[in-house]
């Protein structure tokens, strides 16, 4: 499907981590000449470089800023950002800059018998992005069509379009990084789940970081799905250059008004893929078929079923593929009761968007918050927890300024500070147990940091399955 010849091109590949390993060896396997360019030089990084010089690819360890003379085209990681000295280089010399999305989408083949490619179902948001695609993967497999969860999860999008045996569909998770370097890019339906601060470093702004994201909608054909509580997505739909006859489909946790997906009674429906809307509506599932039931979750399910609808899937397909999906680790995962106290690893909640969400699914809570702050402010997370706490555990290098918030909008509210100066498990043994000690039966101990996790662990993953091995140790005694 591409009009780029890529024989014989010199192509720069900024970044030496996954996406751009396999942008290298896909370019190299295109014919064209690729040099990658990376600003570390660690052990890691040097053996990842021999690996693709035994392939023939050119590698430049060390020197992440200068443009190779001749360069024709630069394929980007995602982290890299757009004021790095190599861009303004490439922008200088006038070579255009794409990401691993832009260019899968440029290489993407037709379906035998369509002659056109697969369509693209694209999630974006500042949370729920995986979980949301990874619930359509599971509602397209369970109408019987060969898909996958690509992008910024699971699969990576070049695999995907160039596997031997096709995809019929794929759902997209799209970070605001991938969408900022992919300018061709036009799905078939997109969402934008929600958006809050984050990533304003790489951005430079929140209007930067919203028009971003809003690429999304760019040429949708069928849907652009919009969150109803979140009126700033809806800002990007009515923003949105797409195809004629393109809808807004809205999606939220009340009844439905004709276009929307919502929940009447406990159930999940349709108001917008069905025969005279305004009268009619269609049954998707219940509200016990989301795992896990909290409502950001139940809106991460609608938004799901919206894509997929908009694509084509029947209402059945969309109760057995959300019966069917289980979601990953560390995503308001229950961990386990002891002593008649709930303890639910959410450490995916590295801002205050996500910890607002889980937050909110649960009460009375002793919680856990803090790490690195990224440059986030934590008064409206506070002020909105305030009701539902009986007390709070701070961690991490940022934890004053979570305290000082809790001050201002929680002052009755317990704070404990703790692991000051440990890290690992040694730090997360004694979080687990100050947080035990401030429980009640019947409360619910919740890790949602709010903030990044490496001043303390390795990442978020590693904080949440510490989290999970002290609780477990907690039980056994």
């Amino acid at each position: 499907m591409t009009d780029f010849d890529f024989r014989n091109l010199p192509v720069v590949v900024a970044g030496l981590g996954v996406s751009g390993i396999s942008a290298a060896r896909v370019l190299h396997g295109l014919g064209a000449h690729v040099t990658v360019v990376d600003g570390g030089s660690g052990e890691g990084l040097r053996a990842r470089a021999a690996e693709l010089e035994a392939l023939g690819v050119a590698v430049r360890l060390g020197d992440g800023a200068s443009l190779p003379e001749g360069t024709g085209l630069i394929v980007t990681s995602p982290g890299w950002a757009p004021d790095s000295p190599l861009f303004a280089a490439a922008e200088a010399a006038g070579v255009p800059v794409w990401g691993d999305v832009e260019l899968a989408w440029r290489l993407r083949r037709p379906l035998p018998g369509t002659g056109e490619p697969a369509p693209w179902l694209a999630v974006t948001g500042t949370n729920g992005k995986t979980t949301t695609v990874q619930m359509l993967a599971s509602i397209l497999t369970a109408a019987g069509k060969r898909t996958a969860a690509v992008g910024n999860v699971g699969v990576s999008v070049l695999d995907a379009v160039l596997a031997e045996e096709p995809y019929d569909v794929l759902a997209v998770e799209l970070s605001s990084y991938q969408l900022h370097w992919a300018p061709s890019l036009r799905p078939h339906s997109a969402a934008v789940l929600n958006l809050a601060p984050d990533h304003l470093d790489w951005h430079g702004s929140m209007e930067a970081y919203a028009a971003d994201k809003g690429r999304i909608y760019q040429g949708n054909t069928v849907a652009c799905v919009y969150n109803l509580a979140d009126p700033a997505t809806e800002a990007l739909v009515r923003e949105a250059d797409v195809e004629e006859g393109c809808r807004a489909i809205g999606f939220g946790l009340g009844a439905p008004s004709p276009s929307n997906f919502g929940v009447v009674d406990g159930l999940l429906v349709d108001r917008a893929f069905v025969e005279d809307r305004a009268k009619n509506a269609a049954e998707l599932g219940a509200v016990e078929d989301v795992n896990p039931p909290a409502p950001h979750n139940i809106a991460n399910a609608l938004a799901a079923a919206a894509l997929a609808r908009a694509y084509g899937v029947e209402p059945k397909a969309v109760r057995e593929g959300l019966r069917a999906f289980r979601p990953d680790a560390h995503r308001i995962a229950e961990v386990g009761v002891v002593r008649e106290v709930t303890y639910i690893d959410d450490s995916k909640a590295t801002n205050t968007h996500a910890a607002a969400a889980s937050l909110a699914a649960y009460r009375p809570i002793v919680w856990i918050a803090g790490g690195l702050a990224k440059g986030a402010t934590f008064d409206d997370l506070a002020q909105g927890a305030a009701e539902r706490l009986r007390a709070v555990v701070l961690i991490g290098q940022d934890r004053a300024l979570i305290r000082e918030a809790l001050e201002r909008h929680a002052p009755d509210v317990p704070v404990i500070e703790a692991a000051g100066g440990q890290t690992g498990a040694v730090a997360m043994t004694e979080v687990v147990r100050t947080a035990a000690s401030l429980a009640q039966s019947g409360d619910t101990v919740l890790l949602a940091p709010a903030c990044a996790s490496m001043d303390m662990f390795t990442n978020y993953g590693e904080r949440g399955d510490l989290f999970a091995a002290a609780v477990r140790e907690l039980g056994n005694e």
